[in-house]
């Protein structure tokens, strides 16, 4: 069982030609409402990619949030840990161009108070991991992963967005975590925060695995993605050469399906590879929970099936 210690939010997504630039205005001839957040995206990735799921967090007393715990419930995953608080459900403001980039605004909302006490119930399930972002509360984070780490379950810290915190902080929270997932602009500012220094991404991951010692994953977009041990060891992963529609949900869906992977006993290089491909698969649809896989079509691609 995996257990996804995270944030839920209420996408509205507008499609433009391009990302308005600072002051700009652009006009989109609609807006979509669309399930999202972090936690709640990479829940969703690892039910369908064939792991038992429980998803703790923090969802308002409101319309939103009831209607996204049920979402995520005929999703068959376990929310009788998502805590409901006297604060709106958090909110997201998608802007999607046209080449499938993206820029986006978070309203944190319920999400502020998410507590880790309300995973006391869950260690006793003996889950095989605990998955991590940052878009809750930081200290709530870290306690989180410690006390998942009291109990012998690993945890797989996606350090999406980079917190602003100190190294001493960061430190911290990479001792308390197994598998750190960043993409090349968090790894760059992780590393600037541990005053780390290195070359290409495979240099600055190896040099912040080291200094950290933690096993780094970085994705690296369109070229796939490298897994980092330290002191020079690196394994390249190779993406499927796709046209990309999407890319919001990508990232969440390359950690969901590797938790799912990890928890199904592949090693950690096939399950890279299984959420490589899987990640691929969410760029071609729009949205992000909506383009997500489910297992029977990760085999086939990988099989070499059509996607």
């Amino acid at each position: 069982m995996i257990v996804v210690f995270g944030s839920l939010n209420v996408d509205l997504v507008c499609r433009v030609e391009a990302i308005p630039k600072p002051g700009e205005t652009v006009l989109a001839p609609r807006y979509e409402r669309m399930p999202g957040g972090k936690g709640a995206n990479q829940a969703t990735a690892a039910a369908r990619a064939g792991a038992q799921t429980l998803f703790a967090g923090a969802v308002g007393r409101d319309s939103f949030g009831e209607e996204e715990a049920a979402i995520l419930e005929r999703e068959g995953i376990d929310v009788s840990a998502l805590a409901r608080v006297e604060e709106a459900t958090g909110c997201a403001f998608i802007t999607v161009a046209a080449d499938g980039e993206n820029a986006i605004t978070v309203a944190s909302g319920a999400n502020r108070l998410a507590d880790a006490a309300s995973l006391a119930s869950v260690w006793a399930k003996a889950p095989s991991a605990l998955v991590l972002q940052m878009e809750l509360p930081f200290e709530e984070t870290l306690r989180a992963a410690r006390e998942a780490r009291d109990h012998g379950v690993r945890v797989v810290l996606n350090l999406a967005p980079v917190p602003a915190v100190d190294s001493a902080s960061l430190r911290a929270l990479f001792a308390a975590s197994d598998i750190l997932i960043v993409n090349e602009h968090e790894l760059a500012e992780s590393a600037a925060i541990l005053s780390v220094s290195g070359g290409d991404a495979d240099a600055l991951a190896n040099a912040l695995a080291t200094e950290a010692g933690i096993t780094v994953l970085a994705t690296l977009g369109g070229d796939g993605a490298l897994i980092a041990t330290g002191q020079g060891v690196s394994e390249r992963f190779r993406a499927p050469r796709i046209e990309p529609v999407d890319t919001t949900g990508a990232g969440d869906t390359l950690c969901g399906v590797l938790a799912a992977g990890l928890d199904a006993g592949l090693s950690l290089s096939d399950a890279t590879q299984r959420a490589v491909a899987a990640a691929s698969l969410a760029c071609l649809s729009f949205g992000a929970r909506s383009a997500m896989p489910k297992a029977e079509a990760i085999d086939a691609f990988l099989a070499g099936g059509e996607a």
